[in-house]
């Protein structure tokens, strides 16, 4: 063999790791996103957006080592489980999604299949993991609120309407998280002089007959639990608060940009970046059973004062003062 060919060859050899290693990182990973909303839905679309730009400084880009399914479910359970069962069937590397309205049907398609929510409200109790501190299965996430902070929601009612001595407490009572919710809310009302009564959120025509009931008695007040279906319905219940003048408490501040008067949660943004970081380490290896389920480590305050102004209510400035946006 002639010296420079044997070079060549030499060459080729030591090389050729290094390539195959460079192909080998190049690996083009598929995440599923699994949402149950419009795809219009402007607010789910922020999060999606925060999702993404947190796995870019994470060294994750579409079309390079990166390949991203989402798929919007709108709020029909049918069409949930659709479009949860056509990405299973892809077998991603890892799906997010969000809520127990798209979690249940995928863990019952897959256990195999990685899954991270960047929002559940009681994973525990709804059966999908083992224990916050380790899921054990092929599930982990964040959580959206504790049940403490329903508490809270009863205590910002008797704030910005201090004439309020009943609340109606708009839940799913379908979800674990929903009659949680509700016993919180119920716990601290004594001490508030405050009347719960509790109102299914079920359908668009039940929670009209719902409210328009509940609103025949004057010096009512309303919450607005977690859950898909409220989300689902949230333009529904805003213009109904807005109707029957109900000051009301949301827990999360999309609808107090649609209209709602207040609300107090977890900031969503910040909960879809930090499943970022759980997507990451499950790309790289890591197993989903022994990520711990995570709790809110920011929550957000937001008045609508014009909604404060068309129910004749002055906000108080010491609630301003706490409030970590104000829209006008």
């Amino acid at each position: 063999m002639r010296r420079r060919a044997f070079i060549t060859i030499l060459g080729g050899a030591a090389v050729w790791p290094i390539v195959a290693r460079a192909q080998q990182r190049e690996r083009v990973r598929r995440i599923g996103i699994l949402v149950a909303a419009n795809p219009g839905d402007t607010e789910f679309q922020a999060w999606v957006a925060a999702l993404l730009q947190a796995l870019a400084l994470l060294g994750w880009s579409v079309g390079h080592n990166m390949r991203i399914d989402t798929r919007w479910a709108s709020g029909n359970p049918v069409d949930v489980r659709k479009h949860a069962s056509e990405l299973v069937a892809q077998a991603p590397d890892v799906i997010v999604a969000h809520g127990s309205v798209t979690v249940g049907p995928l863990l019952q398609l897959t256990r195999s299949v990685p899954i991270v929510f960047p929002v559940a409200a009681d994973p525990v109790a709804a059966g999908y993991i083992d224990s916050l501190a380790r899921p054990g299965g092929n599930i982990t996430g964040f959580m959206s609120f504790e049940y403490s902070l329903s508490g809270k929601w009863l205590e910002l009612v008797k704030q910005i309407a201090p004439g309020v001595t009943r609340v109606a407490v708009l839940r799913d009572p379908d979800l674990t998280s929903g009659t949680g919710q509700f016993a919180a809310i119920q716990a601290v009302a004594p001490g508030l002089r405050i009347e719960v009564t509790p109102l299914s959120v079920r359908d668009k025509n039940e929670i009209e007959r719902a409210m328009a009931n509940f609103a025949r008695s004057p010096n009512g007040g309303l919450i607005v639990t977690g859950s898909g279906l409220a989300h689902v319905h949230r333009d529904v219940i805003v213009t109904l608060a807005a109707r029957h003048k109900l000051p009301t408490v949301y827990w999360e501040r999309s609808l107090v940009a649609a209209g709602g008067l207040i609300s107090y949660g977890a900031d969503f943004l910040d909960q879809y970046r930090r499943a970022a970081a759980y997507v990451d380490r499950i790309l790289k290896g890591e197993n989903p059973a022994e990520l711990p389920v995570q709790a809110p480590t920011k929550y957000e305050l937001v008045i609508n004062l014009k909604t404060a102004k068309a129910l004749g209510l002055t906000v108080p400035q010491s609630l301003l003062a706490r409030a970590d946006e104000v829209i006008e």
